[in-house]
């Protein structure tokens, strides 16, 4: 398991390095955005390879299987997995369709005082998905990234005060260092599998997805925030009473969280490209 999430991870950063360049900006007044292969109703999936509960379709793996990957867990490093040192939940929004909200579950690797990466997955069982990535940046970082760049990121300040952002059973106290820290941040989630739609593969182009806002579009429904709650016994309103005094950011960039601002969503479509014919070596 550790060794296939480390590949993941791998391909889905290889797969978005460079995906900005090819995001389209969307109105929420036109229908133009239902076209975009990230609203696109999921496909056919292969039929006959079992699979059950909403997951992938395929065969139970054979104690064989478990052997050797048990084995190999014990051989190899695994050192990338194993810097994933935090688990949050909280929720996020797909950007072309703010109506559609997911409880997602990031676990958190800091590079540096500067930069997080974070495998997103949608729950915290055994069998959960790894649905996307997100990478989380201090300001300083985020102030100097392109204009255009910068309209893909959404800011974390509400996120962290409504007390939406939590580290499950670990005590708000230990938590408030690093919560006021975070809350100056910028972060760029995709999500690479919409199972929120009943997709039980990962289908189509990637998704950009945004964080909570306290405004009407940016609003978490709170049926999911009270069924979070009861998971793991604890209260978003008590939360957010004991983050008062966490500093809000002096400024927030007027790009990140561009919808709120512009009523625009960012998509990405899948078209054909020429293919370079020039090869790298002689």
């Amino acid at each position: 398991m550790h060794n296939s999430q480390s590949r993941d991870l791998s391909l889905i950063s290889s797969l978005l390095a460079h995906s900005g360049k090819a995001a389209t900006e969307v109105s929420s007044t036109t229908e133009d955005w239902r076209m975009a292969s990230s609203d696109k109703e999921p496909g056919t999936i292969p039929q006959g390879l079992g699979g059950c509960d909403g997951g992938p379709p395929g065969r139970p793996m054979t104690v064989g299987q478990h052997m050797l990957y048990k084995g190999a867990e014990m051989m190899q490093s695994l050192k990338p997995v194993k810097q994933m040192n935090q688990h949050v939940c909280t929720f996020a929004l797909y950007a072309h369709d703010m109506s559609r909200q997911i409880e997602t579950h990031h676990y958190l690797t800091r590079l540096n005082q500067d930069f997080l990466q974070c495998a997103v997955y949608d729950s915290d069982d055994s069998s959960g998905r790894l649905i996307g990535v997100e990478y989380v940046v201090s300001d300083k970082i985020f102030e100097g990234l392109p204009p255009e760049e910068q309209k893909l990121w959404h800011s974390h300040a509400y996120e962290i005060k409504s007390g939406l952002w939590v580290n499950p059973r670990i005590p708000e106290m230990v938590e408030k260092p690093q919560l006021d820290n975070l809350a100056k941040t910028y972060g760029k989630f995709w999500c690479t599998w919409q199972v929120d739609r009943g997709d039980r593969l990962p289908l189509g182009a990637p998704a950009l997805m945004m964080s909570p806002q306290a405004v009407n579009l940016g609003m978490v429904r709170p049926d999911l925030v009270q069924r979070r709650d009861d998971k793991y016994n604890i209260s978003t309103d008590a939360l957010r009473a004991s983050r008062v005094e966490i500093e809000e950011p002096e400024w927030i960039n007027p790009r990140a969280d561009y919808w709120k601002r512009h009523g625009n969503g960012f998509v990405i479509d899948v078209k054909p490209a020429e293919m370079k014919q020039i090869a790298p070596f002689p």
